[in-house]
């Protein structure tokens, strides 16, 4: 799947985890990978000084560790979800 870095793209990415039931935040701090998961808060923590691109990538990189339920989240959450779990 070919995602295009556009703001489009980041508002998709951060629909999905706040639908997963995660508070999602930007936040200033040495992230080692650019982000933090607090699991037992379900509260991610993406570091505040990413660009578009650089936020699109870490959401890629951290979606597959979240623990997701698709039935809880809307069609076209689901449907992204979906093709990002096929790649």
């Amino acid at each position: 799947m070919k995602l295009k870095f556009t703001p489009a793209t980041l508002e998709k990415l951060e629909k999905l985890v706040t639908e997963a039931g995660y508070i999602l935040r930007y936040e200033r701090g040495t992230f080692q990978s650019g982000y933090c998961i607090l699991e037992s808060k379900k509260v991610v923590v993406l570091n505040k000084f990413l660009q578009t691109e650089g936020r699109i990538n870490t959401l890629l990189d951290l979606i597959p560790n979240l623990h997701i339920i698709s039935d809880q989240i809307s069609i076209d959450s689901r449907k992204l979800y979906e093709e990002l779990a096929l790649h």
